[in-house]
């Protein structure tokens, strides 16, 4: 059991600490807020649509629905969509000052829930990254170790994602950080937009 669970822990870490939208939007909630409990519907958010993720991928599911072209196609566009999107939001919202800061912080709980689902279930290279490491990965085990594995994997992201939402908080009292936050996460949604845009074209 000790060695499927430290398995899965590894291999969802490896994947996780890749720097991304979602990991991005995570961390610019925790820097925007001035309670960690505040941010906490955003890190729920993400850490369950992973949960989801790697739930699909070790049951099958996943494999299923994107062995169907026109399915991974919609799927690529509408991620596409969203980045460029969130990215243009997030470029826009990059404040230079404390007050304005708050302000571009202040959005509806709704909009917030559904950013954070955005870039993290409309986003096909992380579907296809969850599938080859951790579904990959599940078919090693069975029965008890399987569970044992994918537990491990699911708790590294609940774990990830509220340790990146503290670091956010942290970090985000920088008034250098702060100016430039927004930007950068602009920066990284657009260029994975670009990259799901190459796969599309050259990856069928």
């Amino acid at each position: 059991m000790i060695l499927p669970f430290v398995h899965g822990f590894v291999l969802a870490l490896g994947l996780i600490v890749v720097l991304g939208p979602q990991n991005m939007f995570v961390f610019s909630e925790g820097a925007s807020r001035t309670r960690f409990r505040e941010a906490l519907p955003v890190v729920l958010t993400a850490a369950l649509s992973d949960t989801a993720l790697i739930s699909a991928a070790v049951l099958g599911v996943s494999v299923a629905v994107l062995s169907l072209s026109p399915m991974k196609i919609a799927l690529t566009l509408g991620g596409m969509g969203f980045l460029i999107y969130l990215g243009w939001s997030n470029w826009h919202q990059a404040p230079a000052v404390d007050g304005e800061w708050r302000r571009a912080a202040e959005e509806t709980l709704r909009r917030r829930i559904l950013f954070a689902l955005s870039v993290s279930l409309l986003n096909p290279g992380a579907i296809l990254d969850t599938i080859g490491v951790i579904g990959t990965g599940s078919l090693a085990y069975h029965g008890a170790a399987k569970v044992a594995f994918t537990l491990a994997s699911i708790m590294v992201s609940w774990l990830w994602f509220a340790s990146l939402s503290a670091a956010g908080r942290a970090f985000g009292k920088l008034d250098t950080v702060r100016t430039h936050l927004g930007r950068l996460s602009a920066l990284v949604m657009w260029a994975s937009a670009l990259y799901l845009g190459y796969e599309l074209l050259f990856g069928l």
